[in-house]
């Protein structure tokens, strides 16, 4: 009795050990797998952008409000995207005040520039011709350093002649056209014209200015961090 006791002990250990070889071997083998997202990859970084302007994106009046960087990096962390916005806005810069301030405002290990100069350009009534090449020099360092871009164009004042405005005028579309870079006609899109989105001095715009500019650019910048994340795959 004792022996068959001892066997059917020993049937029963089989059994229990195969059992748990044929429920352990499948996890194992399950948490031996790599995952797809087991580890970061380049795509995961957060990608930085620097906007390189004047006063609208220094925030100018906007004391108790975020000033248009600032807002753009929360509406996009709120839509999901990993990104850090850098302000280099300064209030009164020209195209040529930005070119000389370029490689000290965007350091290295910024992914994209958003340009946002040429309004303190045309108040002045600085020669377009003077504005373009400021701009293209900016444009084509940022090629060189392979940081995708995205230039905001500005309009001429009215109060100038209508040969300046239209000189003006065409400086973005001539450098949207000879430029690879994604391209925002209007930064006052969807201010421009209407009063209740400026502040008291109608030439900055309000908070509420600042979030129609947000919202409008939004696709443009969307398109610019695209490209960011498809330069790292490549």
């Amino acid at each position: 009795m004792r022996r068959r006791h001892l066997h059917f002990n020993s049937w029963r250990t089989t059994v229990t050990l195969a059992l748990r070889v044929a429920v352990l071997v499948p996890v194992t083998l399950f948490l031996s797998c790599p995952l797809s997202r087991s580890a970061p990859v380049a795509d995961d970084r957060p990608v930085k952008i620097v906007v390189l302007g004047d006063s609208i994106a220094a925030g100018f009046g906007l004391l108790f409000s975020p000033a248009f960087p600032e807002l753009l990096e929360q509406v996009l962390r709120q839509k999901g995207y990993a990104v850090t916005i850098v302000n280099a806005g300064v209030s009164g810069d020209t195209v040529s005040d930005g070119l000389r301030r370029l490689d000290k405002s965007v350091p290295e290990g910024t992914d994209a520039l958003i340009i946002e100069l040429g309004g303190n350009d045309a108040e002045r009534g600085i020669d377009p011709n003077v504005t373009r090449a400021g701009l293209a020099s900016i444009l084509q360092r940022m090629k060189e350093r392979h940081i995708q871009v995205l230039l905001t164009g500005m309009r001429g004042f009215a109060s100038a002649s209508e040969n300046y405005v239209r000189a003006f005028a065409a400086i973005y579309p001539w450098l949207a056209a000879n430029y690879s870079f994604v391209w925002y006609p209007f930064i006052l899109n969807g201010v421009e014209g209407n009063p209740a989105l400026y502040q008291i001095d109608a030439e900055h715009p309000n908070a509420e200015g600042v979030n129609v500019m947000v919202r409008h650019m939004l696709p443009q910048v969307e398109e610019l961090i695209a490209r960011v994340r498809a330069a790292r795959r490549s």
